[in-house]
């Protein structure tokens, strides 16, 4: 792919947008529960005021990241020579600039984070103009070749993750950009996996609500893992984690997909499924890890959900599009399953209305499977490095 040196860039047309403003001061709250100590290094957030915005330079210790002055322009740049201007997407916790050590371009790049989700194009795009290189997490954020061509001063992505279904490659390399990615483990996506099922399983949600608001001490009875039978949609380096918790349990593992192979299941120790209709009947709990595709888009709709057992538990921690969310919906509504766990969802950030917001027999999270200490320090450590050796000219963890 291309890396875009030389290429002259328009200049930046108006201030850092709101949501984006940068401070660095120790002991200087923001973004925080007041009184929380604050980060010793620089971090991102909306400082409201230019005054603040001056009182957190002051106080910084030896600069983790160059300062711009909020409401000044930054100039025009290139990729050689004069700084340039990164941007962090959805840094919904802050947390970009304390996971990592950006020392290493802190000489060239200014980094700016965005604690609030762009979903339009057009906020997006007015949003990036100004910038050289963008940081997304995962496929938070679509890269379509009609956002692409507005921005013609974009050289270098960043995607944690090394999968990104939702950037146009081809554009990116007609705009001369550069698609780096970073390692992500597998271990966060699991551990949360059995954090919805046991919840599910004990009614851990209900019983900690009776709880704390005086309500019936004990009012459910909780399901069994030992001896039941989880069916796995997906035995990939997810999946086979899965299973192994499951196994430990002493529970019943079967698992099926289509390219599912009898030897492969023999490795994990778990039963390959004759097909997905009988692992559907035959499950107490049902937990999905395939990547979405063409093949696997809507897997569960509405027939494959009615063969759930009604005591049955299914969990989603890959995509929402695997299963027919409206099918879904009706399914906890009408009780034919005993719950869903869910931690993916069709829009995202989940708007205040939607209706898996409010459905039964629901345990959601806003897509945590990979929010860990752990990730974000692999995800933002291994950003830091794709700039650094794009710089350099020598780009790693290309992917497209």
């Amino acid at each position: 792919m291309s890396t875009g040196r030389g290429r002259a860039q328009p200049a930046y047309q108006g201030p850092y947008p709101d949501g984006a403003r940068r401070m660095c001061a120790p002991g200087l709250w923001q973004g925080r529960t007041q009184g929380e100590p604050a980060s010793d290094s620089c971090f991102v957030g909306n400082t409201g005021t230019t005054a603040l915005a001056q009182l957190a330079r002051s106080q910084c210790h030896p600069p983790y990241m160059r300062l711009t002055e909020p409401d000044s322009p930054a100039e025009p740049t290139e990729m050689t020579g004069m700084r340039l201007r990164c941007a962090v997407l959805d840094d919904y916790q802050n947390t970009a600039t304390g996971s990592a050590d950006w020392t290493p371009v802190q000489d060239r790049v200014d980094v700016v984070s965005f604690t609030r989700h762009l979903a339009a194009e057009d906020e997006l795009a007015d949003a990036l103009v100004g910038f050289d290189i963008a940081v997304t997490l995962r496929e938070r954020v679509p890269f379509p070749a009609s956002l692409l061509d507005r921005l013609p001063r974009l050289k270098l992505l960043v995607a944690s993750g090394m999968r990104n279904s939702v950037i146009d490659y081809a554009a990116a390399e007609r705009n001369g950009v550069t698609i780096c990615g970073t390692e992500s483990s597998p271990t966060p996506p699991v551990e949360l996996t059995w954090a919805l099922l046991l919840a599910l399983a004990r009614g851990v949600v209900t019983e900690n609500d009776a709880l704390r608001s005086g309500g019936p001490w004990q009012s459910t009875v909780g399901a069994d893992l030992h001896g039941q039978r989880l069916g796995l949609l997906g035995l990939g380096k997810i999946g086979s984690r899965v299973a192994q918790v499951g196994l430990a349990f002493g529970m019943e593992v079967t698992a099926w997909s289509q390219n599912l192979t009898k030897e492969r299941a023999d490795e994990v120790g778990v039963q390959l499924a004759p097909a997905k209709e009988d692992l559907l009947r035959g499950s107490d709990f049902v937990s999905i890890h395939l990547v979405l595709g063409d093949r696997t888009r809507g897997l569960l709709g509405a027939p494959e959900l009615a063969l759930l057992k009604p005591t049955a538990y299914l969990v989603n921690t890959s995509r929402a599009a695997l299963v027919d969310q409206d099918a879904l919906l009706a399914a906890l509504h009408e009780g034919r399953i005993a719950g869903a766990g869910v931690d993916v969802f069709d829009t995202e950030p989940l708007p205040a209305d939607h209706p898996m917001r409010t459905a039964p027999r629901l345990l959601a999270t806003p897509h945590l499977g990979y929010v860990s200490r752990n990730n974000y320090l692999r995800y933002y450590g291994q950003a830091v490095e794709d700039i650094e050796a794009y710089l350099a000219g020598t780009p790693v963890r290309l992917l497209g």
